[in-house]
């Protein structure tokens, strides 16, 4: 989904949700999206002032027995619509009042009452060695006024599609790097100064102390403007002392409800198929496993939601929250602060939920409590550090020991790893026999492989794109937990080693996070290179 379809596809939810809201209040509903560029304004009703403060638009002059119309938002006063009708009731006039979105609102308004303001050049990501590109970024950057600095940067790196900000000291200037599509590239050297402005913008939105000797974690929460929409976008902020001021790093989570789908991880039919059944199920634990930054979250969070009717009880234990989902009841866990998952999961059991989400498992009683929970009439998903799958069950029983109960439990084990997508110019390649042997080796025995066609791809750099990738893609490994693998669970922990359960799971038709990297690099997905990368 390109940008424009994103901007789209919110658009029509924010739409949505107005026309919801205005059903509610008993108020007629309009939609501007196909006027709204043309649509004139009616001239002496309201000031530009009243207009931005009380979020209302004239929109019919009325009188000679038209009707006055003006259009609101769900952010104007009550008191000033019953003030405005009370006006023109006196003098005998009727007055109308249609809801319209708030991104209507401020397209109509950014038309009517255009910014008197500089425009700054956008952010630019530089090739390896390309140190005119970060000068010129450099310039921008530095020239940005200060009140404008830190969410001109957080624009651009929402623009940019960036997962993350990173502010870093150096002895005579503050660098600055985003990470795109999973790796991380200069972009600009601040001076000095910039440094207090930005740790002061932290500082009071983020609440965090740009004083403190500790590392810290913060949350802030900013709202992004396009051409007709507007989205959330929540921030993650950690921050660490270093010997020239504070680093910090803020993690970007651009939030929109609708997009977390399980239709739109680019799973098979069968995958996906594979996951509804399990989810489904009154109980059982589902784990999902994988590095920091491959995307688990965002798949227990579209699992979630394909659990969220309203017949089910559904609440999460998070450190932090990083997405807020209409209808789940989401508890934050301040684990620097003492707490702890386990303690929290006890407590929200006799709440009696269908689905429980625990953010991650990282020690042995948040493992055993979660495990419980799963075999007496609970859905629990939960995230957890392993290399793959099949390594998932040796760390977890190197941390708990064996246990007939978590053979009994566990459904699902979902590796996931996040690779760079190639361009439509990428550029097709026979690679040499050493790689074709491997390749062949590797896949073996798949079903659509065709050893005597291997063809693999190379990025192509362009102006637009210029690594010659864009956006990322999911590998991922599922491994349904079968009869035979339960018997390893319950046996000794040497009988449960990851190479056996890989191979029981193989047999049982599972493609390994290899197998399923290289099916992508040769169809063109991406690289044998960001394969061997990543996995």
């Amino acid at each position: 989904m390109n940008e424009e379809e994103l901007q789209a596809k919110r658009r029509e939810n924010e739409e949505n949700a107005t026309a919801n809201r205005a059903r509610i209040l008993g108020l007629p509903y309009l939609d501007t999206r196909d006027f709204e560029s043309t649509m004139p304004l009616a001239n002496g009703l309201l000031d530009k002032e009243e207009m931005h403060k009380n979020f209302i638009l004239p929109l019919s002059r009325g009188g000679n027995g038209e009707h006055y119309q003006f259009m609101i938002t769900s952010q104007t006063p009550r008191h000033i619509i019953s003030s405005i009708r009370e006006d023109y009731e006196k003098e005998g006039e009727r007055v109308d009042f249609f809801l319209i979105s708030g991104s209507a609102f401020r397209v109509i308004m950014l038309r009517y009452d255009p910014p008197r303001e500089v425009t700054y050049d956008d952010i630019r990501i530089s090739n390896e060695g390309d140190s005119d590109t970060i000068s010129e970024v450099s310039e921008t950057l530095n020239s940005v006024s200060s009140e404008k600095i830190f969410d001109f940067l957080l624009d651009q790196a929402d623009k940019l599609g960036a997962s993350d900000i990173h502010i870093e000291n150096l002895r005579g200037e503050i660098r600055i790097r985003m990470r795109v599509d999973g790796l991380l590239h200069p972009v600009a050297n601040l001076s000095k100064d910039r440094y207090r402005v930005i740790m002061g913008e932290l500082s009071s939105r983020a609440n965090v102390s740009a004083a403190s000797m500790k590392p810290q974690s913060g949350h802030l929460q900013t709202e992004i403007h396009r051409e007709k929409s507007s989205h959330i976008l929540n921030v993650r902020v950690e921050t660490v002392p270093t010997m020239y001021g504070q680093d910090a790093v803020l993690r970007l989570f651009n939030f929109d409800e609708s997009l977390l789908q399980l239709d739109l991880l680019g799973l098979s039919e069968s995958e996906r198929l594979e996951i509804e059944e399990v989810i489904r199920k009154p109980r059982g634990l589902v784990l999902m496993v994988g590095p920091t930054g491959s995307g688990k979250s965002t798949t227990l969070y579209s699992m979630l939601n394909a659990l969220n009717t309203t017949d089910k009880k559904i609440i999460t234990l998070e450190d932090p929250i990083e997405y807020g989902i209409t209808g789940i009841s989401q508890i934050p866990i301040k684990t620097n602060d003492g707490g702890s998952f386990a303690e929290g999961l006890r407590s929200v059991l006799r709440l009696d939920p269908d689905v429980v989400m625990v953010g991650e498992i990282r020690d042995a009683d948040t493992a055993k409590t979660a495990i419980q929970a799963s075999i007496t009439g609970h859905l629990v998903l939960s995230s957890f550090h392993a290399d793959s799958s099949s390594a998932a069950f040796s760390r977890m029983i190197d941390l708990i020991g064996t246990n007939p109960i978590f053979a009994n439990s566990i459904r699902l084990v979902v590796a996931q790893r996040l690779v760079r997508k190639l361009t439509d110019e990428k550029e097709e390649y026979e690679p040499d026999d050493v790689v074709k042997d491997y390749i062949r080796e590797t896949l073996k025995g798949v079903d659509g492989f065709n050893p005597d066609d291997i063809k693999l791809y190379r990025p192509t750099p362009t102006e637009e794109h210029p690594f010659g990738y864009s956006g990322r893609a999911v590998i991922m490994e599922q491994l349904v937990v079968s009869d035979e693998i339960s018997d390893f669970l319950r046996g000794s922990v040497a009988e449960a080693n990851a190479k056996k359960i890989e191979g029981v799971a193989k047999r049982n038709g599972m493609l390994t996070l290899e197998q399923k990297g290289l099916l992508m690099a040769l169809n063109g997905t991406t690289t044998l290179e960001e394969v061997s990368r990543v996995i």
